[in-house]
């Protein structure tokens, strides 16, 4: 039995952040909607509407909004580890923290990478990997799992780097961000080789960090934040070596994503400094029943809509194929006369996938009148160990697969993951491996009351 997002709206506390949850719900579906705008298919293969037409690039400064998600994030951790913490006792709350915030991530995750490993073993034992649409889909339909990959670690460094806030503040988010600094600067102005891949911890910690701080109300000037991180981006963009898109661009030298650059983390505080202009007067619309029932009922499905959403869209082109339909050529009048029609037809399948599995994003139901939860949970010899072994597997294997997509699966297709190479089956049993280690590190106990 799982919770109806009516009954959880109606028993929302009233000291609730539901800014929050809105931010979160939004920030995923601008992503969703910027990939179903960039995917560009013709007859010649699968292109990014951004590289056919470079003036656009300059959308992705409203678009990337993955900085808001992490930045949310680290809202959320900093109140879920310390309400863990009050109510442990002293005893260690790591691996309970872990289990807790990864449940609804991993189980929705992992059965969309089983379902399309499935999918893809059939297809190439078939014989019919090679085809431009179906290689492209293997390819690239787990790309966005690099995401999550990057939540997952975020995850895992919340408890130290939330003891550094707590004891230093907005220093602590400064010295991460001077660390992204310093790797550009010796990537850029002096050719040091591989250090520029630090910054996929620098920088988006640095963005989770900002969470710390706005859970302890210590963003009190967002306006100034917005105005330097959006100065900074631009000088960045106008005077260094940086690209004008916020998001990776096929065959460019230098990406702001991968692995970020300073110009991000920049682009990153503009956009926290603005949403938190927009603060005040969501959290008074935010008040209204049905907006927020919306709100809780998009936010229970959010994340299933998200892993799900490129498939919709690749199955969009790949009726049109098989149809027959003429495919314009990306960026033409026609092209974009039927964006339109695509993207709503990528809505509705979408939110297929989103019926057929929403079960696994689904929040355990309230205990009932016979059992409540026990204050905390059950001790487990190593459990902080054997949760930290689990989520470092699970993000090494979700960070492999984004890379090495499920194309060339019988074929050992590889790539390079930390120095090491990665095949996508070594990456899948990575993955479902640390998630079950997780998953047993701190089992929920439950406790019958009498009478």
């Amino acid at each position: 039995m799982t919770v109806s997002a009516r009954a959880m709206a109606d028993a929302t506390p009233a000291d609730r952040d539901r800014y929050v949850d809105l931010l979160r719900v939004a920030s995923l579906g601008t992503v969703i909607a910027g990939h179903w705008l960039m995917a560009a298919v013709s007859g010649d293969g699968m292109g990014n509407l951004l590289a056919l037409v470079p003036a656009l690039q300059v959308l992705t400064w409203g678009l990337q909004v993955m900085p808001v998600f992490f930045f949310v994030g680290g809202f959320s951790h900093a109140l879920s580890y310390r309400s863990l913490a009050r109510r442990a006792d002293g005893r260690p709350v790591y691996a309970a923290f872990l289990r807790a915030r990864l449940r609804r991530l991993l189980r929705p995750t992992l059965v969309f990478v089983l379902v399309w490993a499935a999918l893809a073993l059939t297809v190439q034992l078939a014989g019919r990997g090679g085809g431009t649409l179906t290689g492209a889909a293997l390819r690239l339909v787990t790309q966005p799992l690099w995401f999550i990959g990057i939540y997952l670690a975020m995850v895992a460094f919340t408890p130290p780097l939330l003891k550094l806030h707590e004891r230093h503040g907005w220093a602590a988010f400064a010295a991460l961000a001077g660390a992204a600094a310093l790797v550009d600067v010796l990537r850029f102005a002096f050719g040091v080789p591989y250090l520029e891949f630090l910054n996929f911890a620098f920088v988006w910690l640095a963005v989770h960090q900002l969470g710390f701080l706005r859970a302890d109300g210590r963003i009190r000037r967002p306006g100034l934040l917005a105005a330097a991180g959006l100065a900074g981006a631009a000088l960045l963009v106008a005077l260094g070596p940086y690209p004008l898109s916020m998001v990776g661009m096929p065959g460019e030298k230098v990406s702001n994503m991968a692995p970020p650059t300073l110009a991000l983390l920049c682009h990153g505080l503009w956009l926290v400094g603005a949403v938190q202009l927009a603060a005040r007067p969501a959290a008074a619309w935010l008040r209204r029943p049905r907006v927020w029932r919306t709100v809780v009922a998009a936010n229970g499905v959010a994340m299933t809509a998200f892993l799900w959403h490129l498939t919709a869209m690749l199955a969009v082109y790949g009726a049109q194929l098989a149809l027959g339909m003429d495919l314009p050529e990306p960026a033409t009048a026609a092209w974009w006369a039927q964006v339109p029609v695509r993207i709503l037809v990528a809505a509705a399948l979408t939110a297929g996938f989103v019926a057929l599995f929403r079960r696994f994003e689904a929040p355990a139901p309230a205990p009932d009148a016979a059992t409540t939860p026990a204050p905390a949970p059950a001790a487990v010899p190593a459990a902080g160990p054997r949760a930290a072994l689990g989520i470092t597997l699970c993000l090494l294997g979700v960070l492999g697969l984004s890379m090495t997509g499920l194309g060339g699966l019988l074929e050992g297709h590889s790539a390079t993951l930390i120095a090491f190479p990665v095949t996508a089956p070594a990456a899948i049993g990575m993955a479902v491996a640390g998630a079950w280690l997780v998953e047993r590190s701190a089992p929920v106990r439950r406790v019958r009351l009498r009478g």
